[in-house]
């Protein structure tokens, strides 16, 4: 199928080219970024060998329907997306922090609950909590924006101790959180979906906090189907999820957790098309509305078209 797997574009002003995991970045005069977010897929840090067709405009689209929804609480990066895959926007001094926020004991903070610590980042939590249980109220536990390797739990107390943002910005980056995290909890919750945690990226240009990276994507959050959720915490039975945990499931049944001396196992055609279609199922069920496939040929020649002709706009 016609996937985006890498591009190698070169665009009238681009000053440099960065390819992520998942995205690449064109920047612009040094002023503005072309993301193309790739049908490129990873897991475990490992970035699979097969492209997973329509994932990328999955994620873009989710993003930018978010980015949207929420600009009335901060502004944030994005100047157009004028194509399924991709994103323009302002390029943002980002704060090397991710503002990781979460309504329920899942993931990390269930593990470390789990292994008896009761402080995450700082962060008290109360006895007597089981996994995937409700917060008595959001918490925010932040993370370092790591340029090399993984990122690391970190407190308020040490954020602002080491300088890394300032107690003036710290505290509005607080408050953003928390008012994205409640306005996504309340379109969620219409889609009886539960948004369990989630990240938020922040970054600054002339003084100006902007909101940036995607939001609310099933790559960057997590979320519970409402319905059953009260059934399955009180049978002490896993949740059902929404969001890329089947992949790592699959990976894991067939022996690969990204450690070394593992090998990826094949991605034959009927699993690559398995991973499309949930995605395809994600973003139905996210947005509420029918996802809606391009219409056939280059999906590169597509792409690279569409941005020169929003630069060329600009």
């Amino acid at each position: 199928m016609n996937s985006i797997k890498e591009t190698h574009f070169n665009f009238p002003g681009q000053t440099s080219f960065y390819k992520g995991k998942v995205r690449d970045v064109y920047t612009i005069e040094n002023k503005f970024l072309a993301m193309v977010v790739t049908d490129r897929i990873s897991a475990f840090d490992v970035v699979l060998p097969e492209a997973i067709p329509f994932k990328g405009q999955v994620l873009n689209q989710i993003a930018a329907r978010f980015l949207e929804a929420t600009a009335d609480i901060v502004p944030n990066w994005v100047i157009s997306v004028p194509d399924p895959s991709v994103t323009i926007g302002r390029i943002c001094e980002p704060f090397k922090v991710e503002m990781v926020i979460r309504g329920y004991l899942a993931g990390h903070a269930a593990r470390e609950y789990t292994a008896g610590r009761r402080h995450v980042c700082g962060v008290a939590l109360p006895e007597g909590l089981k996994e995937n249980d409700i917060l008595p109220e959001p918490i925010i536990t932040p993370t370092t924006k790591a340029s090399v390797g993984h990122d690391e739990d970190i407190s308020r107390e040490e954020i602002l101790a080491r300088g890394i943002v300032s107690e003036e910005d710290y505290v509005k980056l607080e408050a953003y959180t928390q008012a994205l995290f409640k306005r996504g909890t309340e379109i969620a919750a219409k889609q009886g979906l539960i948004l369990v945690d989630t990240k938020y990226e922040f970054g600054k240009v002339e003084g100006q906090i902007y909101l940036i990276d995607e939001i609310h994507t099933p790559d960057s959050s997590r979320y519970f189907y409402k319905e059953g959720y009260e059934e399955r915490q009180q049978k002490g039975e896993a949740q059902k999820q929404l969001s890329k945990e089947f992949v790592r499931k699959w990976l894991i049944e067939n022996g690969f957790q990204g450690k070394d001396g593992q090998v990826v196992p094949v991605m034959t055609e009927e699993i690559v098309n398995s991973i499309s279609e949930r995605y395809i199922e994600l973003y139905e069920k996210i947005t509420g509305e029918p996802f809606v496939k391009p219409a056939e040929g280059s999906v590169l020649t597509r792409v690279e078209t569409a941005i020169n002709n929003a630069l060329s706009v600009m």
